[in-house]
C-alpha cells in the first residue's frame, strides 16, 4: 500500500494551479475564453469611462493582440510586493483593482484571476503599456517573467493604453487556433452594450478588418435580429433603470401568433455574456410575470378554469438585457451565469414596476398579448391531461403528513423534508400550485441491503413510494406524481447522513427515476453572514470565510455570523429565498452516468459486510474531513 505522508502533500506555488488543472478556469476546447478574458479587461476600462476603442488582430502566428486607449495598466511599484503592477497582474492569482470599488465601480474582472490565467497558458505573452510620456514592456513565457519592465520608447504626454500579444501553448487546448466567429460575436456585443465604444478586428491572413460602433444600443441589436419576425407589440418595450449600485437596459418583445418560432434571449452583466443565465434573468422574467398576472386580473381577461403559468408568458419571450452590478456574484470562473441574489431582487420588483406602467398606459396592445398568453395556457392545459399525474382515487389513500400541491402535472415538486418543525417553515415557504410538503421522522432505515419486495414493510418508506406513486424496482414510471422530488435536510453533518440515506433509497430501489432525472438534493445554507443592512448566505465554511473576507475588503464592521442548526430554525421567508424559490435556490441533481461508480461508493459506506473496507477507508481518508 502506497504511504500517505506529510511529504505526499503539494502546495502549488504561483501559476502552478491554473496551469495543472486549467479546466478548472477556462474552457480549454480553445483559446476564445482566455481571449475574452483580455477584451473583458479593455471593455472595464470602456464601462467606466476610461477607453473608447478597443482593436483586435489575429496575427499569422497564430498569436491575437487586444489593445485599448484606457488608462493602462499600473508600471509603478507596489509598495508591500516590491514589484510593478502590471507584474503583479500578470503573476499573482487573486491580485487586480476590482475586489473594491475604488477603481472600478462596475466590472466583469472579479475574481483577480483572469489575465493571469491568461499568462499561465500562454507560450509567450507580451504586455505594453502607454504612460506618463512613455511606451513600457515586459515580457513572459510559460507564465514565468522572461524579460523585466522596462522603457522601449516614447508616447504622446497624454496618451495612454494597454496592449496585450498572447501566443497559447497547444497543450493547453484541444484546438490552440482563435475561432474567429466567436472573435467577432464578442467585440460586436461589447460595442452594442457600451455605445460610447467602437471595437475593430483585423485578420491578417486575409485582410479583413471590420468595425462595430452603435449609437442606439440594445434596441436596435434586437430589431436587426428579430427584423424577419412578426412581433407583438410592433415596437419592443425597451426600460432603462439606475441607482447607487445597480443598472439595467432591457428590451422586449414576443412572438406573434403567425411569428417565427425561434426565440432570442441575451443578457449580459458589466458586458459579460452570461450564457446560462442566472438570476439577473429570472429577476426579469419573475417581475414580467407578476405584472402581466396583475394586469389581467385587473382587466379580468382570464377564463374562468385558465391560470397563467410563467412558461405561457416568457416562453415565446424575446429579450436582450444589460445589467450592471457592483460586485457580481458568478458560478465559477467563466462566468456563464449570475449567482447574486441581490440581482434578483432589484430585477423582479424594477421589472414588474416597470412593465405594469407599459402594460396600463398600452391597454389594447395589452389586451394582444394577453389573448395570446390565454391560448397559450389553454394549449398547455389540454396537453396536459395527458400526462395528469394519478390523482388521489386512482392509487393507495395518500399520507396523512403528504402537503400535497394544487396542480396535477409533472411540473410539480415534492420536498421530502427532514422534521415535523422543518416540515412547517417549508409548508409556509412553498409555492402551494407547484410544491408539495413531505416531513419524514429522522432518519429512515438503511435500506442498501434489503430486498425491494420487502422494503415497503419501513412505514416511512411505503409512504414515500405512495406519495409519488412509484412501486419499488419498478420500471414503468407512468404513474409518476411529481417531476421532481426533492431532499430537503439539515446542511450539517446529520442532514447529510439523512440525505444520504434517501439517495440510497432511490438508487437502489428507484433506479428509474434517478435515470430518469427525477431525484435532486437541495442545498440549504449553514450561515447567515450580516453586515449593516447585507445579508448573504453561505453554504459551508469555505463560503463562509469567502465572505467574511470578502466583507471586510469592503470595510464593513460588526460583521455577524449565525450557524442554522437545522431548517426549522429558518424562518419561512428565509427558508424560500434560499432553498425552494425555483429562481434562487441551488438544486443538485442525482445522476448516474454509465462510468459512474456511485453503487460502489454506496456499498463500501452502506453496506453491514463492507464494515472492514469502510474502516480501512476511514483511517486512509479520515483527514481529509472537514469539521
Amino acid at each position: 500500500m502506497t504511504q500517505y505522508t506529510a511529504s505526499s502533500i503539494e502546495v502549488l506555488e504561483g501559476l502552478e494551479p491554473v496551469q495543472k488543472r486549467p479546466g478548472m478556469y477556462t474552457h480549454t476546447e480553445d483559446p476564445l475564453h482566455t481571449a475574452c478574458e483580455l477584451i473583458d479587461n479593455a471593455a472595464d476600462e470602456a464601462l467606466n469611462g476610461y477607453a473608447s476603442r478597443i482593436k483586435v488582430v489575429l496575427h499569422e502566428d497564430g498569436s491575437l493582440s487586444c489593445e485599448d486607449d484606457g488608462r493602462g495598466m499600473p508600471v509603478d511599484v507596489h509598495p508591500e510586493y516590491g514589484m510593478s503592477g502590471v507584474e503583479m497582474i500578470l503573476t499573482k492569482l487573486h491580485s487586480g483593482a476590482k475586489f473594491s470599488n475604488d477603481s472600478y465601480s462596475f466590472s466583469g474582472g472579479l475574481h483577480g484571476v483572469g489575465v493571469s490565467v491568461v499568462n499561465a497558458l500562454a507560450k509567450k505573452l507580451v504586455v505594453s503599456v502607454k504612460q506618463g510620456g512613455s511606451i513600457h514592456q515586459i515580457v513572459f513565457e510559460h507564465g514565468a517573467l522572461q524579460s523585466p519592465l522596462s522603457v522601449i520608447g516614447s508616447a504622446a504626454k497624454r496618451t495612454t493604453g494597454t496592449a496585450l500579444r498572447y501566443w497559447p501553448d497547444a497543450k493547453y487546448f484541444d484546438k490552440s487556433a482563435f475561432p474567429i466567429d466567436g472573435i467577432k460575436r464578442v467585440l460586436k456585443t461589447k460595442a452594442i452594450l457600451c455605445p460610447d465604444l467602437t471595437t475593430e478586428l483585423f485578420i491578417e491572413a486575409t485582410g479583413e478588418q471590420v468595425t462595430w460602433h452603435y449609437e442606439t444600443g440594445i434596441e436596435a441589436y434586437l430589431s436587426n435580429v428579430l427584423k424577419d419576425q412578426a412581433l407583438l407589440p410592433k415596437k419592443p418595450i425597451v426600460h432603462s433603470h439606475e441607482t447607487s449600485d445597480m443598472q439595467v437596459d432591457w428590451v422586449v418583445a414576443w412572438n406573434a401568433p403567425e411569428g417565427d418560432a425561434r426565440i432570442f434571449q441575451e443578457s449580459y452583466v458589466n458586458l459579460i455574456f452570461t450564457a446560462d443565465g442566472g438570476t439577473h434573468e429570472n429577476g426579469l422574467r419573475a417581475g414580467i410575470v407578476d405584472a402581466v398576472r396583475e394586469f389581467c386580473d385587473l382587466h379580468q381577461l382570464l377564463p374562468r378554469s385558465v391560470k397563467l403559468k410563467p412558461e405561457d408568458i416568457t416562453g415565446h419571450c424575446h429579450y436582450v438585457m444589460s445589467f450592471k452590478m457592483k460586485d457580481p456574484q458568478f458560478v465559477g470562473q467563466t462566468k456563464e451565469r449570475l449567482s447574486s441574489r441581490s440581482a434578483y431582487t432589484y430585477l423582479s420588483s424594477n421589472a414588474k414596476d416597470a412593465m405594469s406602467l407599459w402594460l396600463n398606459e398600452h391597454v389594447n396592445d395589452a389586451k394582444c398579448l394577453a389573448e395570446d398568453w390565454v391560448s397559450r395556457a389553454q394549449t398547455r392545459m389540454r396537453q396536459a391531461k395527458k400526462v395528469t399525474r394519478a390523482k388521489t382515487h386512482q392509487t393507495a389513500a395518500l399520507p396523512g403528513k403528504l402537503v400535497d400541491c394544487i396542480e396535477e402535472d409533472l411540473s410539480t415538486e415534492l420536498f421530502l423534508v427532514e422534521g415535523d418543525s422543518a416540515g412547517g417553515s417549508a409548508r409556509q415557504a412553498r409555492d402551494k400550485y407547484t410544491q408539495a410538503i413531505m416531513p419524514l421522522r429522522g432518519k429512515i432505515i438503511n435500506t442498501w441491503e434489503i430486498d425491494s419486495d420487502r422494503v415497503l414493510a419501513s412505514q416511512e418508506v411505503h409512504d414515500i413510494a405512495v406519495a409519488i406513486g412509484v412501486d419499488p424496482a419498478s420500471e414503468d414510471i407512468s404513474g409518476l406524481r411529481y417531476g421532481k422530488i426533492c431532499i430537503l435536510a439539515d446542511a450539517d453533518s446529520d442532514g447529510a447522513h439523512i440525505a444520504s440515506l434517501l439517495c440510497a433509497l432511490f438508487v437502489r430501489h428507484f433506479p428509474a427515476l434517478v435515470k430518469n432525472g427525477h431525484i435532486y438534493v437541495a442545498m440549504p445554507p449553514l450561515y447567515r453572514i450580516e453586515a449593516g443592512k447585507k445579508v448573504v448566505y453561505a453554504l459551508d465554511d469555505d463560503e463562509r470565510m469567502h465572505y467574511e473576507q470578502k466583507l471586510e475588503s469592503e470595510g464593513a464592521k460588526n460583521i455577524q455570523v449565525m450557524r442554522f442548526k437545522g431548517l426549522g430554525e429558518m424562518n419561512p421567508k428565509q427558508l424560500r429565498e434560499t432553498t425552494m424559490h425555483t429562481d434562487t435556490r441551488r438544486l443538485v441533481q442525482l445522476t448516474e452516468n454509465d462510468d459512474s461508480d456511485i453503487c460502489v461508493i454506496m456499498d463500501m459506506l452502506l453496506a453491514k459486510k463492507r464494515a472492514k473496507d469502510r474502516k480501512s477507508w476511514l483511517e486512509e481518508e479520515g483527514d481529509l474531513a472537514q469539521i
